[in-house]
Parts: C-alpha cells; sequence; structure tokens
C-alpha cells in the first residue's frame, strides 16, 4: 500500500468483519521523539492463538475468498522498514489491538496519507458500528467519538449527504488545526 491509511482501512474492515461494535483508532506524532504511533483496537471476536500466531504471514488468511491475506503483514513490514515496530494483541470473544510505530524522518516511511476519507468512509459505511478516532500531534490531540455525534443527530444517517459533508469538513478542519502543516 503506498499510505499508511489505506492499512489503517484495511485493519479496520478487519475490524468490521470480526463483528466489533466498537472501534477505536489512534494517530499519535511525536515529533521529538520521531514516532508515528498507529492504533486500530476492537471489540470484535478475536483471533485464536493459531490464527495469532500465523497474521503476519501473507500466505495465511481465514478469509474464503481469497488465498492471501497481505494487508497485515505488509502494515507490519512498512512499520519495521522505518526503525519502527509493530504488535498485534488479540484474544478469542475480546477483541483486537493492533499497534504500529513508525520512525517520521525515516526515508521508508510513506505518507500518512488522507486520513479524512479513510475515517470518513469507515463513519458512514458502518454506522452500526461506534468509531472513536483520535489525531494528535504532540501536545494538540482531536477526538471524534460517533456515539457522541449519534446523540446530536438522533436518527439522522451519518451517510445524510448534509451530514456526511459536515462528517468530511469537521475531520479536515480539525486536522489542519491539530498538525499545523506537518507532513505526516
Amino acid at each position: 500500500m503506498t499510505e499508511i491509511s489505506l492499512n489503517i482501512l484495511d485493519v479496520a474492515q478487519n475490524s468490521v468483519r470480526a463483528g466489533a461494535e466498537n472501534i477505536n483508532i489512534s494517530v499519535t506524532a511525536d515529533i521529538s521523539a520521531d514516532k508515528l504511533t498507529v492504533t486500530v483496537e476492537d471489540d470484535g471476536c478475536g483471533m485464536s492463538s493459531e490464527q495469532l500466531a500465523g497474521v503476519t504471514d501473507p500466505f495465511y488468511t481465514t478469509r474464503t475468498t481469497r488465498k492471501v491475506g497481505l494487508g497485515v503483514s505488509f502494515f507490519k513490514q512498512a512499520a519495521e522498514d522505518t526503525g519502527g515496530s509493530f504488535d498485534i494483541i488479540s484474544e478469542q470473544g475480546a477483541g483486537t489491538t493492533v499497534t504500529a510505530v513508525f520512525v517520521i524522518s525515516s526515508i521508508d516511511r510513506m505518507p500518512l496519507g488522507d486520513m479524512t476519507s479513510t475515517i470518513h468512509s469507515l463513519i458512514t459505511l458502518n454506522q452500526q458500528i461506534n468509531f472513536v478516532y483520535t489525531y494528535c500531534v504532540d501536545s494538540r490531540k482531536f477526538v471524534l467519538d460517533t456515539k457522541e455525534l449519534s446523540k446530536i443527530l438522533g436518527d439522522i444517517p451519518f451517510d445524510a449527504p448534509e451530514v456526511s459533508d459536515f462528517i468530511r469538513d469537521y475531520l479536515e478542519e480539525n486536522k489542519t488545526e491539530i498538525d499545523c502543516g506537518v507532513l505526516l
């Protein structure tokens, strides 16, 4: 994949397929520590120890629609290629947490990419799931919780055109305010 946001989308889609009701996505840049940490945490069905052992093998997949599962292995490789790290913790029946740490200054780090479109798509296409998205650069932080948004909107769906546009604009405006033009 050409950008980190597409890896995040892939991992979050795994969470959706795992039956998660809550998905937390966190992107944290610590500029002085030269680290970009991405965490995707869900309360889905989790994985058995056998599945967990094979999840980073590109030729292992539980899907029946194809014989390879490249997403997680590419994400792991992308983080490690920068000198960073990758960790996945899962418990059957309790959920999964994926954490990738990238070295920001590494020439091998792919760009963060279009997080606005990634989060917007996840929210508007999976309205039955509560998403908490946290975007943090140094000490500046933005959090969007769809549970709070649902309280405000009532029965109006997230994919209603004016709501969808609001969510996209809200994500983009807050991203711009938080990262102050820092290229991630």
